[in-house]
This record gives C-alpha cells, sequence and structure tokens, in this order.
C-alpha cells in the first residue's frame, strides 16, 4: 500500500518546523521543502495534500516568498497558515492589505462555517494571532469560514477545490484548536488513513542504509548523547561489523562521561568502539577564540579531522555517519530561515572533508529520536540524557575556553545534575546545565575577600528544543545548588538562574 505524504512548504516562519511535527504526531508522514521547489519536485514526491506556512514576508513586498502556482492545480488539498493562507489569497485573486497595527496575542474567533475545517467546534474558540497583514477580500470561489472583531478574515475555504486557510498558527501550543484544524484537514478534507508509525521509520532507514553503503565500512561519530547513539544503532541495525564507532574525547565533555559511554557501548551494546583522547589538540585550537560561531567551526573541523586519521588507520572507508537531527539543520540555517547558530556538524563541517554523509535522523525531532531509541532498545540512561551541545562545555564557557574554565564548569554543571535527579526531576526538564561567564565578582568567603567566577544555572522545559520556557525549579533546590557550587567548586562565588525562553534567548549561550 502506497505511504501518505504530506508536503510542508516552509516560507521561512520561525516555528514552521512545528508544524510539520504536529502532522506527525497525528501518525501521519510530513516533509518539509523550501517554498521555492520546483513543481517537479513536489510532484515527484506524490503528495497527498500540501500545507503552506507562515513567515515574515509581506505578499506584495518585491521579491516576495511565492511558491509554484502550478501546486493549486495538482488536484490535492491545500491548507494554507498565516502568511500562506495570504498567499494563497494573493495567488488566487484574492487582495492584501497592511493591517493598521500588527495583531499580536489572543483574540476570540467567531466561525461561521462548521463544516470540515472546524468540524466538532465551538462557534466561539480563542486563538492565538501574530500578523501585521490582513485579507481585504478573499478569492472568488472562497467563502470567508471565520472572522474576529478585528480582523473579517481570519479563516476562509473553496471545499470543491479542497483550498482552506487559517490566519492563525496551528502549530503553536497557545492554540487550543490548533491540533484539531489539522486533524480536520487531514482526515475529514484530505481523507487520510493515519497509519505512518517509528517501525516504518526504521524499516525504511535500515533498507535505505543498506542499499546505500552495501558491504562498505562505515564509521560513525558517537559521542553517547541520544542523537549520535540512535543512528549509531540505526547503522549498526543495517550493516552489523561494518561500522566502526569513534568516540573523540575533546576535553570538553561532561564529568565521567567518556567512561560512561565506553561501557554501554563497548560492554552492553556490543559495538567496536575507538576511543581518541584528544583534549590537548582540542584545546590548543580554541586558544584567543572568543567568537562562539568561530568556536563552534573550529571545533566542528577538527572532529573531521579525527575521523579522517582514525580512518587511515582502519583502512578505506567511505562514509561518515552523524547523529544530526531537524532542528540543527533549522537552526543552521536554511534557504528559507536564518543562521541562529551554526551546530558543529552542519554549518560548522568543513567544505573539504573526505566523507559521504549518512545522516538518518536529519528530518525527526528530538522526542521522535527518543521514541526510535527505545524501540531499538538503547539503555533508558542514553536515551533519556538531557541534550548535549557537540562542542560540549566549548559553548558554556563563554568566549575563550581554558583548561582552567574547563574544570570549574564541568564541577558546577556535574553538582546542577546531580542535585536535578535527587529531586527526581531529570525528566521533567529538557535541560539543566551550567555557564561560566567571562565575568569575575566580588565575594566573602571564611572572612576573606574573594574575586572569582560565578555560575548561571540554566534549566529549560521543552518538546524538541525549537521553543522553551524556563523550569520553575523550587527555591529550596536552587539554594542547595547554590550552596554546595560555592562551597565546593574553587574558583566561583556567586550563582545565578537565567530565566529566560527562547525566545527570545536560545537554549544554550553560545
Amino acid at each position: 500500500m502506497e505511504k501518505e505524504l504530506v508536503l510542508v512548504l516552509d516560507f521561512g516562519g520561525q516555528y514552521n518546523q512545528l508544524t510539520a511535527r504536529r502532522v506527525r504526531e497525528l501518525s501521519v508522514y510530513s516533509e518539509m521543502l523550501p517554498y521555492d521547489s520546483s513543481l517537479e519536485e513536489i510532484q515527484g514526491k506524490n503528495p497527498k495534500a500540501i500545507i503552506l506556512t507562515g513567515g515574515p514576508a509581506s505578499t506584495y513586498q518585491e521579491n516576495a516568498p511565492c511558491c509554484d502556482p502550478g501546486i493549486f492545480e495538482l488536484g490535492v488539498p491545500v491548507l494554507g497558515i498565516g502568511y500562506g493562507m495570504q498567499l494563497m489569497a494573493f495567488m488566487l485573486g484574492g487582495e492584501i492589505e497592511g493591517s493598521p497595527a500588527c495583531e499580536y496575542g489572543y483574540s476570540q474567533l467567531q466561525i461561521l462555517e462548521p463544516e470540515l475545517l472546524f468540524s466538532g467546534m465551538p462557534d466561539d474558540i480563542q486563538v492565538w494571532l501574530n500578523h501585521g497583514d490582513i485579507i481585504k477580500k478573499a478569492p472568488e470561489e472562497f467563502t470567508v469560514s471565520a472572522k474576529s472583531d478585528n480582523v473579517p478574515i481570519i479563516a476562509m475555504s473553496s471545499p470543491a477545490r479542497r483550498f482552506f486557510a487559517v490566519q492563525f498558527h496551528t502549530e503553536a501550543q497557545k492554540n487550543t484548536c490548533g491540533i484539531e484544524v489539522l486533524k480536520n484537514f487531514l482526515f475529514n478534507v484530505t481523507g487520510l488513513r493515519g497509519d505512518w508509525q517509528m517501525s516504518d521509520f526504521i524499516a525504511d532507514t535500515i533498507t535505505s542504509i543498506k542499499e546505500k553503503v552495501g558491504g562498505k565500512k562505515v564509521l560513525c561519530g558517537l559521542s553517547g548523547g541520544v542523537d549520535s547513539s540512535v543512528a549509531a544503532a540505526l547503522v549498526h541495525k543495517a550493516v552489523g561489523d561494518q561500522l566502526v564507532c569513534v568516540y573523540v574525547d575533546n576535553g570538553l565533555m561532561r564529568k565521567g562521561e567518556s567512561e560512561e559511554v565506553i561501557k554501554t557501548f563497548q560492554e552492553q551494546m556490543k559495538m567496536n568502539l575507538v576511543y581518541v583522547p584528544a583534549a590537548e589538540r582540542f584545546l590548543k585550537h580554541l586558544q584567543g577564540v572568543t567568537d562562539p560561531e568561530h568556536k563552534r567551526k573550529i571545533i566542528g573541523e577538527e572532529f573531521i579531522r579525527v575521523f579522517e586519521e582514525e580512518k587511515a588507520k582502519l583502512g578505506e572507508i567511505d562514509y561518515l555517519v552523524q547523529g544530526t537531527i531537524y532542528s540543527d539543520i533549522v537552526e543552521s540555517g536554511t534557504r528559507t530561515a536564518p543562521t541562529i547558530k551554526s551546530h558543529h556538524n552542519v554549518g560548522g563541517l568543513p567544505e573539504d572533508m573526505d566523507f559521504k554523509l549518512i545522516e538518518p535522523l536529519r528530518l525527526l525531532f528530538k522526542d521522535e529520536v527518543r521514541i526510535i531509541g527505545e524501540k531499538l532498545n538503547i539503555p533508558p540512561e542514553i536515551v533519556w540524557r538531557q541534550p548535549f551541545p557537540g562542542p560540549g562545555l566549548g559553548v558554556r564557557v563563554l568566549e575563550e575556553v581554558t583548561r582552567e574554565k574547563v574544570d570549574i564548569l564541568r564541577e558546577a554543571d556535574a553538582i546542577v545534575r546531580e542535585e536535578i535527579k535527587k529531586a527526581g526531576l531529570e525528566r521533567d526538564i529538557w535541560q539543566a546545565f551550567a555557564v561560566l561567564p567571562p565575568v569575575r565578582s566580588v565575594g566573602v568567603k571564611d572572612g576573606a575577600r574573594t574575586y572569582a567566577y560565578p555560575i548561571i544555572i540554566r534549566a529549560v522545559i521543552s518538546d524538541d528544543a525549537m521553543t522553551a520556557e524556563i523550569a520553575r525549579l523550587p527555591w529550596e533546590l536552587l539554594e542547595k545548588m547554590a550552596r554546595r557550587i560555592v562551597a565546593e567548586v574553587d574558583g566561583v562565588n556567586r550563582v545565578a538562574y537565567d530565566i529566560t525562553s527562547k525566545p527570545p534567548g536560545t537554549i544554550e549561550w553560545e
């Protein structure tokens, strides 16, 4: 039976990848493509439906993002969201104009046409709006499906052509009805089965890797984090002993991490693991470097150079496995999204590396990776390990990285993670860690003046790392961590707690 696919065309909105994720949550497989993908590429995917996402542009501005108009002649259902709604209206003969004021926040929506897209919903629902343009006039074949007090066209539809559009963002958790709208589009409008499962992904990926690799050896850059571990397990399922995992201790790992990785993958999972101690090498290359993008690129390139050296020792190896996931790609910059920060395994890769990449998880979100890890019987302490950046503590020691700073941060970070675990919050929190800023402050210890570093504690709650809220840790827990850090870690005399969400901040400081 042919597999169902929903294509999500990305117009550059910050949370567009969440739309693809929400579709998958409803057991329908989705993929994202840039908005300017050719009609031939889109047809080649044989989508059962297409979603046009939000974006920051205005349809009437010069060089506004625009999809191929042939999309509306494919005979498949199309859902426009935010900018996608305005673009649909603009391309099909409607009129768009700037709103007197940008609308940002909650608004009460009045449903005028309850069939299909709004089926099963009350007449008045609360939605989250974020837009600066409005549709002044819908295209001729469209009817207005919903309105608000401030906006006369919040939703529109052409049921005969199966074209639907909403101004609010269905992917946002603030919209209580968002998932229902997507569900109605996928099942009421498009008539999909909703039978996609992670087990399908695993089987398809294993088959694909076998076909790609054949009988050749494969090198995996293993960090011990969930992403690289699941990638390694998938490839191991596909090619067995053809896989050689290389764990590089770059001197920027968390306390006890190297020992745990070696034990887990050599003893428990019986994988061929090569351990490479390379702390001096990485720290030398980072001397005097303060720019975070430069640090990430140095670390990314040095990883590749180490892998190339190990490849020379092991014999002919064409392929390198990486645990790249979708959020890494988005934050590192795409054709439709700006660079937030270059992940060492994406934007930090050297152009002249001597490998072909295998990235089996590149279209998955973190929570989906964990599901696959459980299905592959990877030990839970690996599957549920909190995310750790590929450059390690190198991007948590702000500005220049030195051995002294890394040692200070490693001890402070261990205390934070230990106390989070003792409090039973390890799985409730997406990430909890310590950051070492490049400043010192005056303090008092044992009746004497000190001039030492502060430590910043960062703890957030998230589903996929694309957005994050601060973790509201108990004051007693924060006080305990602060007391221990100041008492047990030499060179620290102050502790602060970061209460910034993402956005406007990112989870990591660099």
